[in-house]
């Protein structure tokens, strides 16, 4: 697992580790990351002796360690130029140094370099972009010359990953200590480009802001069925999904689930001759009451919103079960009798809505802080909230947030998200707790996607099949 600190916190460990620390060491420790990622990447390029770095300094820490990183660059023979969004507040030292090594302070920027360095601000920075930094920002969006930003792209709100305005989109950001959210989630993750993270030694003590699993997690978490197994104690996962209007939800949902880790996938819906008909292991019944024992449920995918839909998912939810809830089940909550049904519920839920079902849910589109507003919508409907994207997030009640980190656009297919609910409630009825179901399937879903577009466009039946190659064995 890795983890993702706001600001506040990391500035607090940064000072308890100066306390024990002689004055300049972290910047020092900082720098020398900083360096080292420029020397390779410019060796990559063909040359590090004679080559041409640009650096955009700013008045902080974050200009300090760009000014000595590229001192450190200088003395390697590299021809380094500064410059500064204001001369009068540069870091007099990391200034001093650069220029005793070689390097020069520029006015105008440099026809032709080889790569940019920005270090114009850092993670204490907030709103938009504003004069000289706000002015390099558009001028930098046109040059060719890879980017490396100093421990977080200038721009990106760090604590939620918003975008209050342009900013720097970096080949590379060279970050310190920990991960920041804006380098994991948010508009505001893709611009950090490839993220290195360099030790400086600090020692966290609070919680972090958002969690990213990792393969191994995956594969830990996993159930794997022993020699006393059977398909009961596997687990028995429940569909009530689909319609005579849209069996294909039943198809694509029932298609997750089986690629899951449970023993029995049981369908219970209107679709329940399709189904037994192209998946004939599938337990089927017409209605929810009729399905038999069941471990979880999964509620919601093309099942409609009329009479019948009601009554499914009034049976769902009185039932004192694991249960995911998609799509239509979701538009359904907002129907207030149904809502207080899910917040009276004393069984796991998991609630995996796209932004526009977020905002029937909520009353109000996630906005700039989607991390937060999950766990908002988690604390409110007591239920575990998979807020659906580029980088999924998944939020507990008790406060508990993750971001999937395999996310990918091919994912943004008709019937994806019918998938992602049978692998789901797959997981939940094999015994994962909702928060690692969730995880877990999100990333999985992920990395089927990845894999089903190496062969070209994607279908959500693509992904289906893909989620055979990618979950552990």
């Amino acid at each position: 697992m890795r983890a993702a600190w706001r600001v506040a916190d990391v500035r607090a460990a940064e000072k308890a580790l100066m306390a024990t620390l002689p004055p300049g060491t972290l910047m020092a420790r900082a720098a020398a990351g900083l360096a080292r990622r420029c020397a390779i990447t410019l060796r990559s390029r063909g040359r590090l002796y004679g080559s041409r770095v640009l650096l955009l300094v700013g008045t902080g820490d974050n200009g300090g360690d760009a000014l000595y990183a590229g001192a450190t660059l200088a003395g390697q023979g590299v021809a380094v130029s500064a410059w500064l969004t204001d001369a009068r507040r540069a870091h007099v030292g990391g200034l001093q140094t650069l220029l005793a090594a070689g390097g020069r302070v520029v006015t105008e920027w440099p026809s032709d370099v080889d790569l940019v360095v920005d270090g114009m601000l850092g993670i204490g920075a907030t709103g938009a972009l504003r004069g000289a930094a706000l002015d390099a920002a558009t001028r930098l969006a046109g040059t060719a010359a890879p980017v490396i930003a100093v421990d977080v792209p200038s721009g990106v709100a760090v604590d939620t990953g918003d975008l209050p305005g342009p900013a720097v989109r970096a080949d590379v950001t060279v970050t310190f200590g920990v991960l920041k959210p804006a380098l994991v989630v948010g508009p505001a993750a893709p611009l950090a480009g490839q993220v290195e993270l360099v030790d400086i030694g600090l020692t966290m003590t609070a919680a972090p802001a958002v969690r990213l699993a990792e393969q191994a997690d995956i594969e830990k978490w996993w159930p794997h069925p022993g020699a006393e197994s059977d398909k009961y104690s596997r687990g028995v996962v429940g569909l009530a999904t689909g319609s005579a209007s849209y069996p294909g939800a039943a198809l694509l949902s029932t298609a997750g689930a089986l690629a899951g880790p449970t023993g029995m996938v049981r369908y219970a819906g209107s679709a329940h001759s399709i189904v037994a008909t192209l998946h004939p292991s599938v337990v089927v019944a017409p209605r929810v009451s009729d399905a038999g024992r069941v471990q979880a449920w999964v509620c919601g995918s093309g099942l409609s919103t009329d009479q019948r839909a009601r009554e499914e998912l009034r049976a769902v939810l009185a039932a004192p079960l694991p249960a995911v809830l998609d799509a239509d089940a979701i538009t359904m909550l907002v129907d207030g009798t149904h809502a207080n049904e899910l917040r009276a519920r004393t069984a796991p839920t998991v609630l995996t809505p796209h932004d526009g079902e977020f905002k029937r849910l909520a009353g109000s589109a996630p906005g700039e802080d989607r991390v937060g507003s999950a766990l908002t919508l988690a604390a409110w409907t007591r239920s575990v909230v998979l807020l659906k994207g580029d980088r999924t997030i998944v939020a507990s009640p008790d406060g508990e947030a993750w971001v999937n980190p395999t996310g990918t656009p091919a994912l943004a297919t008709a019937g994806s998200g019918d998938v992602l609910g049978g692998l789901l409630g797959s997981l939940l009825a094999a015994g994962l707790t909702p928060v690692r179901a969730a995880v877990a399937a999100a990333y999985l879903h992920g990395l089927a996607g990845r894999a089903a577009a190496e062969s070209g466009s994607v279908t959500s039946a693509d992904i289906a099949t893909a989620l055979r190659t990618v979950v552990p064995r």
